[in-house]
């Protein structure tokens, strides 16, 4: 005996989910509604089986097959037009009309014993046996009468209460005789319950119903279907879950990684390869597809998610349904009855109202509030660059497909033929991502200089000499998970805001030059890249006098790619040196805070014990440099910035210094004290090394460990820095303790506030209005300077919901005080 399964409908009702995905594919317990159906009439012996298909009919073709997989031979009939439920099963009649066969929707979960269903069929002799079960609400469905035979009395489709006459309703499930084909017109839509079976009745042709007893969800609603899930965990229906049951009701399939300190309430489903993190919580009810990723302290309650979903840090997901290949950024809420749609983006604390729906391809901003449905706006980011490049998290944000794109439309700004370097950090992700960008810039006649691991300074430096630009893959600092994709000019510096808004424009057009097949660039891998920068280093730094004064110094690479500098480095300095962690650790590509922290607390032991003159430790790219003292004291990062300003203004007695606003102004009377003058940048790096690259100045610096020396190059630089400082220390002859004791103290404070992208225009106007008649300055953001010097500054965060603020007073006190003062006019604006 064969079967029908009707898998045509568009399941308008369940739009966003089914809006690319036909209805009979969205899956429960991670399992397609139709492939559940199919199993049940496998296991009631009904193995071949004709699928009736129209909307978005390959991807039910795709998915299923032949049905091989399943053990079943499949068909499929197309339908050109929407038929009804009979039409579709009359398009199918070639296939059908030699024996009795039964009709089941491809798209309701059920475990209705079919074989006691057929046998009834069989013993009552009829034309049709209709399937017929009770439900509370029979108003969506077509209600029916029986006798006591069994003979069908009476039918009327989806009546309103003021016609329910019972709760006994038309599953449309039926077994059926093929000399019902003559009572249907061909490729006319015509209906079972609405056209056929009235007409069967009128003409006095046997109809049954046979009651069944067991489960039965019609999944026409958002309702339904979030209830469908939980009856499968539940148990209520029996179905064939895929997975092991590791405790009561808690399911986990193949290969999925869930963290003892994960906390699971049962029942819950955790699809293949899904990865829990220690303390996130899963609740009752929720189903969590394949592949998907839930990270430390979300929360997720009767919340039915995709595959390939992720879900950032401290999200809450409450009764909501996420379609495939969603990201969900870190601390987003989705209420109650919220859809997400298939690949949509929902920035970080952004809030989805219940009910709302979100159509596929969107995205929300960060910290946006939706409490209307998302239908026609586009997925499109505000903007790709953030502080420092492309930045997001590796394989959700930035995957190697976005890595093509971008390195394509970088291409695309620079003419054929052009060369670019290209560099990476020592960690995998950025090895693997490199390789799709080089691809990509030679897929657009583009030459590749690739030097592999190096530094980010000589990555820098090689792309100044000849190169179009260059591209850097590295592990955001202090970010294990993330990754940043950095694009360099032809002098190695990041990009201008012209340019990157000239990328931006390309990308988000994807118009890509691609090249004809005889102008694929070439690939070469230059030789002694770190002999040519030691080289250069050495010509234009000053290390007069480091050889005569015997200086022992203790040099921490912190298993990073500034060790691979450091032999060619030493060797040629003439300094005694004692290097500590050379080694590359390609599981550690950055470092946390503490981390760097006990570093430097481990290498003052060290020159302490060494009596060594100082300790210097890379950061892992070689970017930025922190100093230990003769001592073994930390020299704090704005500290060492000042201790540097002060020797090489001294040496140099005229000039002109690059620093951010954000700066101590102790900084000032220092430089002003010998005879030189400060610069103040905004606290872009590029803006930096845009005066690093003046006539005059001499030094520059950012307070958070980056140093840039101009006689070498205008960027940040931890190897120049080194030997600059060797040299001014070998020359003065002070000790860095000596040096730091003659500057006077700073008292500079810094806190964040959360801040609604949509009220940062606000925040900044109140700032403004609140500083009345003193002196502003608006270098970068707003700074207010009171009457007796105090200051405080104001800086909306161009990447995320946060608004920055710094004061600085005589002392911490007043430092805070001011702080409080101007946190509460920001907050204000904000609520």
């Amino acid at each position: 005996m064969k079967a029908v399964v009707m898998a045509g409908g568009e399941g308008t009702r369940l739009r966003p989910m089914t809006s690319s995905m036909p209805k009979p594919l969205l899956p429960v317990a991670n399992r397609p509604i139709m492939e559940h159906v199919l199993r049940l009439l496998k296991r009631h012996g009904l193995n071949e089986t004709v699928v009736t298909v129209q909307f978005l009919a390959s991807l039910v073709k795709n998915y299923f097959g032949d049905g091989e997989e399943l053990g079943m031979e499949l068909t499929y009939a197309n339908e050109e037009k929407p038929l009804g439920t009979a039409g579709s099963v009359k398009n199918a009649e070639e296939a059908l009309k030699d024996d009795t066969f039964l009709v089941i929707s491809g798209d309701a979960l059920t475990d209705f014993d079919l074989t006691d269903l057929i046998a009834f069929h069989k013993e009552k002799g009829g034309l049709v046996t209709v399937c017929l079960t009770r439900v509370p609400n029979p108003l969506e469905f077509g209600i029916t009468i029986v006798d006591e035979g069994g003979q069908v009395e009476r039918f009327l489709e989806k009546p309103t209460w003021g016609q329910v006459f019972s709760d006994t309703v038309n599953t449309g499930i039926y077994v059926m005789e093929p000399e019902v084909f003559d009572y249907v017109e061909a490729d006319v839509s015509v209906d079972w319950s609405g056209d056929v079976f009235p007409q069967l009745m009128k003409e006095g042709k046997p109809i049954y119903g046979y009651v069944a007893e067991g489960y039965w969800e019609d999944v026409g609603t958002h309702e339904s279907y979030v209830k469908a899930q939980a009856d499968v965990l539940e148990r209520k229906v029996d179905v064939e879950i895929d997975g092991f049951e590791i405790s009561p009701g808690v399911w986990v399939a193949e290969g999925a990684e869930v963290h003892p300190d994960a906390v699971l309430r049962g029942p819950v489903y955790i699809g293949d390869y899904a990865k829990i993190e220690a303390g996130a919580e899963l609740r009752e009810h929720t189903v969590v597809g394949s592949n998907v990723v839930v990270k430390t302290g979300a929360f997720l309650h009767r919340a039915v998610i995709h595959d390939n979903v992720y879900i950032g840090q401290h999200c809450n997901l409450r009764g909501c349904v996420v379609g495939k290949n969603t990201d969900i950024m870190r601390a987003a809420r989705i209420e109650d009855g919220a859809v997400i749609g298939d690949e949509c983006l929902v920035g970080e604390e952004s809030i989805i109202q219940g009910n709302v729906r979100v159509y596929p391809f969107k995205t929300i901003e960060a910290g946006a509030f939706v409490n209307t449905s998302v239908i026609w706006e586009s997925r499109g980011q505000a903007h790709l660059f953030g502080a420092r490049g492309v930045s997001g998290i590796l394989n959700v944000e930035i995957t190697p497909e976005l890595a093509v794109r971008l390195a394509g439309a970088y291409a695309t700004t620079l003419k054929k033929g052009s060369t670019v370097t290209t560099a990476r950090d020592h960690s995998r992700g950025a090895r693997a991502l490199k390789r799709a960008v080089i691809s990509a810039l030679q897929a657009s006649a583009i030459d590749v200089r690739d030097l592999e691991n190096v530094p980010l300074p000589v990555a820098r430096q090689q792309t100044a000499r000849g190169s179009a630009g260059g591209i850097m893959i590295r592990t955001s600092p202090g970010v294990p998970d993330s990754v940043d994709i950095m694009f360099f000019d032809e002098r190695g510096a990041d990009l201008s805001q012209a340019r990157q808004r000239k990328l931006d424009r390309v990308y988000a057009r994807q118009e890509y030059r691609r090249a004809f097949p005889g102008e694929i660039g070439d690939l070469h891998f230059p030789s002694s890249v770190f002999d040519s920068y030691t080289g250069s280093l050495l010509r234009n730094v000053d290390t007069t006098g480091i050889a005569a004064a015997g200086l022992k110094v203790v040099v921490d690479a912190s298993n990073g790619s500034a060790g691979l500098v450091l032999p060619s480095l030493l060797g040629r300095l003439g300094v005694d040196a004692l290097t500590i962690n050379p080694g590359l650790d390609e599981s550690r590509p950055t470092e946390s805070a503490d981390t760097r922290r006990s570093g430097l607390v481990r290498l003052g032991e060290i020159v302490s014990s060494a009596r060594a003159a100082f300790g210097v430790r890379f950061d892992p790219v070689g970017e930025r440099l922190s100093l230990v003292d003769e001592r073994g004291r930390i020299v704090e990062d704005d500290r060492a910035l000042l201790v540097l300003l002060d020797l090489v203004a001294a040496e140099r007695r005229s000039g002109r210094v690059a620093l951010p606003v954000t700066t101590t102004r102790v900084a000032e009377q220092v430089a002003a004290y010998h005879g030189t003058q400060v610069e103040w940048t905004t606290t872009s790096p590029d803006d930096l090394t845009r005066v690093g690259r003046q006539e005059g100045t001499i030094f520059g610096g950012d307070g958070r460990g980056g140093f840039i020396v101009p006689e070498f190059s205008s960027v940040f630089d931890g190897s120049a820095a080194f030997v600059r400082l060797i040299g001014l220390v070998a020359r003065t002859q002070l000790t860095l303790s000596q040096i730091d004791a003659r500057i006077p103290r700073a008292h500079v404070l810094r806190r964040d506030l959360a801040t609604p992208w949509a009220v940062k225009g606000l925040v900044m106007r109140r700032v403004v209005e609140a500083a009345g008649d003193r002196d502003v300055d608006t270098t970068d953001g707003v700074r207010v300077v009171e009457a007796d010097g105090r200051w405080v500054m104001v800086l909306p965060d161009p990447a995320e919901a946060v608004t920055h603020l710094w004061a600085e007073g005589p002392d911490d006190a007043s430092a805070q005080a001011l702080l409080d003062e101007w946190s509460t006019v920001v907050d204000s604006a904000g609520h």
